[in-house]
């Protein structure tokens, strides 16, 4: 806090009249400016709708006619005070609107000029101000708490249920600990102080169960939802067939990335290949590998109609992205949203320039897994090697994947795979994909509840012989496709 102080003061140095505190932390907030003007020797007066103005600390009381409730009233005894005093006023923006006396007079507040005119500072979570006044304005961010502090804050916390709970001591271990705190970055230290206050609380633990919680909750407190989705279902690599380079690359990768520095972190993979052959999936598993949240990027709510709106949702998508590290960013069919073209009038080349920009200067724990299909649609730009760890192509899956993949469908579905020939099936599905061979077996449980009988080998073969793969149906487009990929991908298998 004492930095913020130091560089609130150096803002007040500058003479700015009027000054802008985007915030959820409100009482934070007030915090500061209470060290601020004691450290200066200022009236601190705070101003809401349902208050008015009233003395924050120390000070005299706001002198003049009218009720100081009301915006309009309160911004002339502002404007009439001739003593160099601070006025916090919460949530005055919508007073504001279709009120131009209310912003003449903040206009004329943030245009006096000399040593002795009060100062005002306007505190919301969001606040957009009138354009007669927005030039007149400087904005003031609030810094995040630290690693240090947010131990500092959890330890706290455990003390005061320690104390509520007869000196009972909080459970966790070093490991768990370090994994909530770094979960805690991106949050208000009132945010911060909330969520830890919530696992504790919950059973007196701190655990490994309480992350995926914990991440859905700062999630929810980010208001991530709209261009991004918390995927709250990830998966395990045993529920995946196949990919068994992919996996051993990111077993490789997993302590440097959840436990390493900020220095040379992974960065993430680019998977391309056949429709259905598992890269959702995959994208799914890396995030239950790692035990990190999973936010899904999805491009087509990220277009808008107006200018320069597409690029700002993407900005502001990965900025929230940033605030949710360490967690892991998928895109997928991520050629819709920076193919190349001239049909757009160039938004997917700005898309594009935003995407790469965020990817070459990140500095946030963010594991970005894109998935595509239509490869001649990709923009060198983004495909060259530096923009991700590994290009890795997903192929349709061979005869011993394609067994493990009835194997895992069968056991989901609580099916005895003892009673199965699954090397016939394999050989049955020759040229399908994993989402093919899972509807397979999906058709088959159709068939056999329509026939009041139990799924066997029999009606699995007629679900198989009954469906045309995407590798008959699109021969010529998969040639292609694994033509381009030759020499220029690893194969995930």
């Amino acid at each position: 806090m004492q930095n913020d102080i130091h560089d609130l003061g150096l803002v007040l140095d500058s003479r700015v009249k009027l000054i802008v505190i985007e915030s959820w932390d409100e009482p934070r907030v007030l915090e500061t400016l209470t060290g601020l003007a004691v450290r200066r020797g200022l009236n601190l007066q705070l101003w809401s709708a349902t208050e008015g103005l009233q003395r924050l600390g120390f000070g005299g009381e706001p002198q003049g006619e009218g009720d100081s409730r009301e915006a309009e009233n309160a911004l002339r005894l502002i404007k009439a005070d001739p003593q160099p005093n601070l006025y916090v006023l919460c949530d005055l923006h919508p007073y504001l609107v279709d009120n131009p006396r209310a912003v003449r007079l903040l206009k004329e507040i943030a245009m006096a000029e000399g040593n002795f005119r009060p100062t005002v500072v306007l505190v919301s979570h969001a606040l957009k101000l009138p354009a007669e006044v927005q030039r007149f304005a400087a904005r003031f961010a609030l810094s995040l708490p630290s690693e240090d502090e947010l131990v500092g804050l959890v330890r706290e916390e455990a003390s005061r249920w320690s104390e509520r709970n007869k000196g009972a001591r909080v459970r966790t271990d070093n490991r768990t600990l370090r994994q909530v705190v770094k979960n805690l970055r991106g949050l208000t230290h009132g945010e911060a102080r909330l969520l830890a206050r919530s696992v504790i609380c919950n059973d007196g633990a701190i655990t490994q169960e309480d992350l995926p919680e914990l991440n859905r909750t700062k999630f929810e407190l980010l208001n991530l939802d709209g261009v991004l989705s918390f995927e709250h279902d990830t998966a395990r690599f045993a529920e995946v067939g196949g990919l068994a380079s992919l996996k051993r690359w990111l077993g490789e990768r997993q302590s440097a990335f959840t436990e390493g520095k900020d220095k040379d972190l992974p960065k993430g993979v680019l998977l391309v290949g056949v429709q259905g052959g598992g890269k959702s999936l995959a994208a799914k598993a890396i995030s239950g590998l790692w035990g990190l949240p999973l936010l899904r990027l999805d491009f087509g709510s990220l277009y808008n109609k107006y200018f320069g709106e597409t690029e700002r949702n993407l900005r502001e998508a990965l900025r929230l992205a940033d605030s949710m590290a360490p967690c892991v960013l998928w895109a997928d069919e991520i050629e819709k949203g920076v193919a190349t073209g001239d049909q757009d009038n160039g938004v997917s080349q700005r898309v594009l320039a935003t995407l790469l920009t965020w990817m070459a200067e990140r500095k946030a724990s963010v594991f970005m897994v894109a998935t595509g299909n239509a490869i001649d649609r990709l923009p060198p730009e983004l495909v060259r090697k530096g923009r991700f760890d590994e290009l890795f192509f997903v192929d349709l899956p061979d005869h011993a994947v394609r067994m493990d993949i009835f194997r895992i469908h069968l056991v989901r579905r609580e099916l005895e795979v003892a009673q199965f020939e699954l090397g016939e099936l394999a050989e049955a599905a020759d040229g399908f994909s994993g989402a093919e061979i899972e509807q397979a077996v999906v058709g088959a449980f159709y068939a056999a509840q329509a026939r009041q009988k139990a799924v066997d080998q029999t009606l699995l073969l007629e679900e198989i012989r009954r469906t045309a793969p995407l590798s008959v149906v699109m021969a010529e487009e998969l040639a292609a496709l694994r033509q381009w990929a030759d020499g220029r991908t690893v194969r995930a298998d």
